[in-house]
C-alpha cells in the first residue's frame, strides 16, 4: 500500500500531524511518500485563498480551531509565531535532500521543522535551523546545502502530482482514489487501511 502525503513545512496543520501519518502507514506496512510543496501555490492552483486573505470571521474561525486542534493533540501551539509566514522553500529543499538521503527519519524531520515554526519560534528559512532539524532527525547537517537545484525542481514537481492528484490543501493523504484532506482526517485514514 503505498500513501502519498502532500505537506507544507510551514503548515500549522502539518505540525499537528506530528509523527502520525507516519506510525499509521507503519501499523498497516504501507509506504508513506513524503511530497513537500508550496501550499500558497497549491491555493493559487486550486481556488484556495491564503489566511492573510481570507474574511475577518474566518481568520478567527483558523485561530480558534488551531488552538482546539493543538489541545486535543496534546500540542503545544503559538498562534502568532515571530516567524511566519517565512520562506517555505529552503526548509523543503533539505526535506528532500533528506528524503532523498534516506539515512535519518523524515517523519521526525518534518515533525522538528513545523515543530520549529509553531512551537519554538524559530525561522525554519535560515540554514542553521534547518541544519539543527536534520541533525535532531539523524541527518547529516550538510544536506541543508545539498541538492538545492534538485530539490528546487522537486518541490515544483511535487505541486503539479498535488493538483494532479486532486489535493488542495495540506497536509493531504492519497491512497488509490481515496483522499484525505486535514490532520484531523488521520483517524478516517487509520480506518481506511484497515479495511483494505
Amino acid at each position: 500500500m503505498q500513501i502519498d502525503y502532500y505537506l507544507a513545512t510551514i503548515s500549522p496543520y502539518t505540525y499537528l500531524c506530528g509523527t502520525r501519518p507516519a506510525e499509521i502507514a507503519a501499523k498497516h506496512g504501507a509506504t508513506l511518500n513524503y511530497y513537500p510543496l508550496d501550499v500558497m501555490a497549491l491555493f493559487a492552483r486550486t481556488g484556495g485563498t491564503p489566511p492573510k486573505e481570507r474574511h475577518e470571521s474566518r481568520k478567527e474561525y483558523r485561530l480558534q480551531e488551531l488552538r482546539r486542534q493543538a489541545a486535543k493533540a496534546d500540542m503545544p501551539i503559538n498562534l502568532h509565531p515571530a516567524h511566519w509566514p517565512t520562506n517555505p522553500a529552503p526548509s523543503s529543499y533539505a526535506l528532500i535532500a533528506a528524503i532523498t538521503d534516506g539515512s535519518g527519519d523524515v517523519a521526525e524531520l518534518v515533525a522538528g521543522l513545523t515543530r520549529a515554526c509553531w512551537a519554538e519560534e524559530r525561522d525554519i528559512a535560515e540554514d542553521e535551523i534547518i541544519a539543527d532539524c536534520l541533525e535532531a532527525a539523524g541527518f547529516d547537517r550538510g544536506l541543508v546545502n545539498r541538492g538545492m537545484m534538485e530539490g528546487a525542481e522537486q518541490y515544483a514537481r511535487n505541486l503539479e502530482r498535488a493538483v494532479a492528484a486532486g489535493a488542495f490543501g495540506v497536509p493531504f493523504f492519497v491512497v488509490g482514489e481515496e483522499r484525505f484532506w486535514g490532520q484531523d482526517r488521520l483517524a478516517d485514514l487509520d480506518a481506511h487501511l484497515a479495511s483494505l
